[in-house]
Order: C-alpha cells, then sequence, then structure tokens
C-alpha cells in the first residue's frame, strides 16, 4: 500500500465540510490538511490513504457534494516535494489548534 493524496478545491467552508465528510464516509481515508483562500471562499481539503482508497473518495465527493468542486486531483506516490507541502500545511493547521 503506497500513500496517495486526494484534492477536492471547493467554495465555501460548508461546502468543504460536505465533501470531507462525503469522502471519509465512502472509503478509508483521513483528513491530512486543509487550506483556506480569499477569506474562506476557496477552500482545499487534502486526503490521505492508498491510491484506491483516494480515487474512490474523490470521485464520490465529486459527484455528491453540495456544490460542484472547482478543481480536485488524485496524486498517487507523491514526489517528495509534494510530501513536503502537505506536511508543511498540516503543521501549519496544526499549530493553529494548540
Amino acid at each position: 500500500m503506497s500513500k496517495s493524496y486526494g484534492f477536492i478545491e471547493i467554495t465555501g467552508v460548508v461546502a468543504a465540510l460536505d465533501a470531507l465528510d462525503i469522502m471519509c464516509k465512502t472509503a478509508d481515508v483521513e483528513l491530512k490538511s486543509w487550506e483556506r483562500k480569499l477569506g474562506g471562499r476557496l477552500v482545499t481539503i487534502i486526503v490521505e490513504g492508498d491510491v484506491a482508497a483516494v480515487t474512490e473518495a474523490v470521485e464520490a465527493a465529486v459527484a455528491n457534494a453540495i456544490k460542484k468542486p472547482a478543481s480536485y486531483a488524485v496524486i498517487a506516490r507523491p514526489h517528495e516535494e509534494i510530501v513536503k507541502m502537505v506536511e508543511l500545511s498540516a503543521s501549519r493547521w496544526n499549530n493553529k489548534d494548540k
């Protein structure tokens, strides 16, 4: 099983939470990080899991979310630089919780 990332970029925090709920209920994925841009009007959700689970989760969210995503992607076996970027994002998010 290799690591994979799934990305959903969608407008609005409520729509992002809806998409995340769909992804987590559909497949064995977990939230890795999230980013808000434009004052929260554009939200990127990043989930992690094996390639099949991430693909299934992203496809389910694209098909069933309350809003159509602005963009989405699945990156199987991400390059180490992608992993660094996601971990940096996650560390900023985790530090805000403390």
